[in-house]
């Protein structure tokens, strides 16, 4: 009984190392690859659960094993600006494939009374947020994930031509899974279309645009509220008639906290890098359509 669980354990490992590994930024991209590439790939993730792509810095284990990726995945979060380039330079053979391409990005929306400040210090601070340019986040929308599963498709033909019917017919249906999300999302958020709701980091832009709802920033270029900002957030939030804040478990509640009490409304813990993608696009709405009812 030994010999056959140790034959079947060394079947395992072996198929497992067998397998072509690729490399994606963060969580959801794993869960868009899975998608086409079923179990054909091992998947590795960059940024970690609980981390900010913002900030991230590879580990050292991270970068010896991206020298075994056929492909990374990038999607245009901040800590690409530093570490794409490195990741070219550590696997000259890695296909680097932007999975954003085609699609047209929406201006980063923040919360600020200090428009002269901001402008005096837009260079010095756009290195490190990226408030101060394009929103990367464009995976919080079913219908701009159309358009990265086509780039994945596209990437992973690229590498393993003689399983492209396999991808093209996960492509197709995943397509179709995409299409039946975003009709269920438009139903759960028609009756509250143009209600606003707040977060602390302003990712769910893309989410508001398709639902036609409105996202209020409570961060400034990055940083938590000072005390006369958060009085004009409350102020706003009271004008807005927002009921619900959002802060993912990457940053602090603190302030939203605050906000909460001070409008009578309640936080709400919402992961936009969760690996379970669909569901918490859903449970997101269902939070927002509940509050307003």
């Amino acid at each position: 009984m030994k010999k056959i669980i140790l034959a079947v354990l060394v079947i395992a490992s072996l198929s497992f190392a067998s397998k072509q590994e690729v490399t994606v930024s963060i969580l959801p991209q794993k869960y868009f690859v899975e998608k086409i590439a079923g179990d054909k790939l091992n998947i590795n993730v960059m940024v970690k659960a609980g981390f900010s792509p913002t900030t991230y810095e590879p580990k050292t284990s991270q970068m010896k094993k991206l020298a075994n990726s056929k492909i990374y995945f990038a999607i245009d979060v901040p800590f690409e600006d530093v570490w794409l380039e490195k990741f070219r330079n550590s696997n000259k053979n890695m296909l680097i494939v932007d999975t954003a391409e085609n699609i047209d990005k929406l201006e980063m929306k923040e919360h600020s009374h200090h428009e002269e400040e901001k402008t005096q210090n837009h260079k010095k601070e756009e290195t490190h947020h990226e408030h101060e340019g394009l929103d990367p986040h464009i995976w919080t929308d079913p219908i701009l994930v159309k358009i990265q599963a086509k780039n994945i498709l596209d990437a992973l033909i690229k590498i393993d031509s003689k399983n492209s019917d396999f991808y093209k017919s996960n492509y197709k249906n995943f397509i179709q899974e995409l299409d039946v999300l975003n009709k269920k999302l438009e139903e759960i958020l028609k009756p509250v279309e143009h209600k606003a709701f707040m977060v602390f980091h302003p990712s769910w832009g893309y989410f508001s645009k398709r639902y036609h709802l409105e996202q209020v920033a409570i961060e400034t270029q990055g940083k938590e509220p000072k005390p006369s900002e958060l009085v004009e957030l409350i102020k706003d939030a009271k004008e807005h008639n927002i009921k619900i804040v959002f802060v993912a478990p990457q940053f602090s509640q603190k302030s939203a906290r605050v906000i909460a009490k001070s409008i009578k409304g309640k936080v709400v813990t919402m992961d936009h890098l969760a690996i379970n993608w669909d569901e918490n696009l859903i449970k997101t709405a269902e939070e927002i359509a509940n509050i307003y009812r």
